[in-house]
């Protein structure tokens, strides 16, 4: 997976043309907008809250921010990282009005020499397609703070590169490859915990 925010031309001309559709108040435009969008909205903000009330009201919420906010959209990049960046936003501030902190105390970058290295050999997406595998991840994601549930569903799941999801949460790039790093390594060791052989 390429870490440059690089989408074609063919994506960028679609994206624009579907905003500017909505801008126009053309009729369903909006719904469609809706419809491509709500799977990655969903993944975004649940990731972070973990609670499907305050997701669903969330999402509501981003869509409503989306639809005030969009004559700021540019057409410079995919309209997939400017919509999660906004659902990342809602989220964040929703965590931060609870005081739930969205990473844990030391998961800074201090400590992780070996954290540019985000091919470390652990495979989400062949473990999420095994059934078995997918609950036992599903709950040791669930155990990871809520920043890098996030960052490992936007990369590894909705496949945004590295340079778009910085564009999504504002983290440096080294930040989110030593998060994306720190946090294989905890469902490694997580998985291996409850398995009871190496993952």
């Amino acid at each position: 997976m390429p870490d440059e925010p690089i989408a074609s031309k063919e994506t960028l001309d679609a994206d624009r043309a579907l905003a500017r559709a909505v801008l126009d108040r053309r009729p369903g435009a909006f719904d469609q907008l809706v419809r491509q969008y709500q799977k990655l909205c969903w993944h975004v903000v649940d990731r972070m809250v973990r609670h499907p009330d305050d997701t669903r009201e969330l999402c509501q919420e981003t869509f409503l921010r989306i639809y005030q906010s969009l004559h700021q959209y540019r057409g410079e990049s995919a309209l997939k990282s400017w919509v999660a960046q906004v659902a990342y936003s809602v989220a964040k501030r929703h965590l931060e009005r609870k005081r739930i902190p969205i990473t844990d105390i030391d998961g800074h970058e201090h400590g992780l020499s070996l954290a540019d290295r985000v091919g470390d050999g652990f495979d989400l997406e062949t473990a999420m397609a095994d059934r078995e595998m997918h609950g036992y991840l599903h709950a040791a994601m669930d155990a990871l703070p809520p920043l890098q549930r996030t960052l490992l569903t936007l990369y590894h799941l909705d496949e945004l590169t590295i340079g778009e999801i910085a564009k999504v949460t504002s983290l440096a790039e080294g930040t989110i490859k030593s998060h994306l790093f720190r946090s294989r390594k905890q469902l490694r060791e997580l998985l291996e915990s409850r398995l009871g052989v190496p993952t």
